[in-house]
C-alpha cells in the first residue's frame, strides 16, 4: 500500500490518503475520519480495517468515483508528522565513504534529526543565512513498524513497517565545525521524507533499490542500496542492542556518492535550487530551496 499524508485546504487539518492508479483515496471519506499515519503504524487492527476497506474501494470504482482525489493538486504533508525518533546513519555506503576521504566504518555511525527538520513533498525550504555549505542527500528510510529489542539481523526486517524517500539536507559547515554532527543536520525542514510510506511486502529487498538525485534537472547521485556497508537489517539490529525501537520510529539509513562534499569543485545548494530525491519504488521528492 502506498500511503500519503496531505493537509485539507480548509481547516488545514493532516489526512491520510492511499495514492492508487485512479487516484488519491481520502481514508476519512471511507469510514476513517480520525485516522493518523502514526496509529495506523502503531495499531496493526486500524491498518488491517483500512486495507479491507481501499480493497473494497478498488473494486468498485464506480461507488467511490467521488472519493479520488488528483494528487498533483494535494499539499502534502511529511509521510509521518510525529514519530519518536529519527536517527540517521553516516558513512554507510562504501564509496560515499571513499568521496569523502574517510575510511569504511567498523560499526554504524549514528546520529539524530528532531521532528523540527520534518518536511514535506513540494515544501520549500529555507536556508538560513548562519551556514553557506548547503548539501544533499538521497536516502531510503525505514519506519519501525513494532516495537525493536535486541533483534537478531534475522529477524529486523520483519519489524519494519514500511519504506520513504528521504533527502537527509546537510549545513557541512555547520556539521564540521565540532565533532558533532548534530547542528548541521537538524535545521528547520531539513528532513523532507515522502511523498509517500510504502508498506514493507511491496519492497521485495531493501538491498536492491536504485536511488537518484537531481538538481535543477541534472542528476548528480545514481547509486544502488547494495553499496550499503551496513545493510537495513544490520542496522535495525544493531540499533535495537542498545535502545529500544517503537512503531513510527525512523531510520535514515544513509547516503550514497555524489554529495556536492565529495566534489573537487564545490558548488553549494542555493535559494532558487530544485532538489529531486528518488529511491526505486518510493517516489520522487521534490524540493526547492528559499
Amino acid at each position: 500500500m502506498k500511503l500519503l499524508n496531505w493537509i485539507t485546504p480548509d481547516a488545514g487539518a493532516v489526512r491520510v490518503g492511499v495514492a492508487t492508479d485512479a487516484g488519491v483515496i481520502d481514508c476519512s471519506a471511507i469510514g476513517f475520519p480520525a485516522l493518523s499515519m502514526e496509529t495506523l503504524i502503531a495499531q496493526p487492527e486500524a491498518f488491517h480495517s483500512l486495507q479491507r476497506a481501499i480493497d473494497h474501494a478498488v473494486a468498485d470504482p464506480a461507488a467511490h468515483a467521488l472519493r479520488l482525489l488528483d494528487e498533483t493538486t494535494l499539499r502534502f504533508a511529511p509521510a509521518l508528522t510525529h514519530p519518536g525518533k529519527i536517527i540517521c546513519v553516516g558513512l554507510n555506503y562504501r564509496r560515499h565513504a571513499a568521496e569523502s576521504g574517510l575510511p569504511v566504518p567498523s560499526t554504524p555511525v549514528l546520529f539524530s534529526k528532531f521532528n523540527n527538520s520534518l518536511a514535506a513533498h513540494r515544501e520549500a525550504i529555507p536556508l538560513p543565512p548562519t551556514a553557506h555549505q548547503y548539501d544533499y542527500e538521497v536516502e531510503l528510510a525505514v519506519v519501525l513498524g513494532r516495537r525493536a529489542r535486541n533483534v537478531s539481523v534475522e529477524e529486523a526486517l520483519g519489524c519494519i513497517f514500511g519504506y520513504c524517500t528521504a533527502n537527509d539536507l546537510s549545513a557541512r559547515d555547520l556539521q564540521t565545525r565540532t565533532s558533532q554532527w548534530l547542528l548541521g543536520k537538524t535545521l528547520d525542514k531539513f528532513l523532507p521524507l515522502g511523498p509517500y510510506l510504502v508498506t514493507a511486502d511491496e519492497v521485495r529487498d531493501p538491498q536492491n533499490l536504485s536511488l537518484k538525485c537531481w538538481v535543477n534537472g541534472e542528476l548528480r547521485q545514481n547509486s544502488n542500496t547494495a553499496d550499503m556497508i551496513f545493510s537495513v537489517a544490520e542496522i535495525v539490529s544493531y540499533i535495537s542492542q542498545h535502545f529500544t525501537l517503537e512503531p513510527g520510529d525512523v531510520i535514515c539509513t544513509g547516503t550514497p556518492e555524489g554529495v556536492i562534499l565529495g566534489m573537487a569543485e564545490k558548488v553549494w545548494l542555493r535559494a532558487g535550487d530544485e532538489v529531486t530525491v528518488e529511491v526505486e519504488g518510493l517516489g520522487r521528492l521534490t524540493n526547492v530551496m528559499a
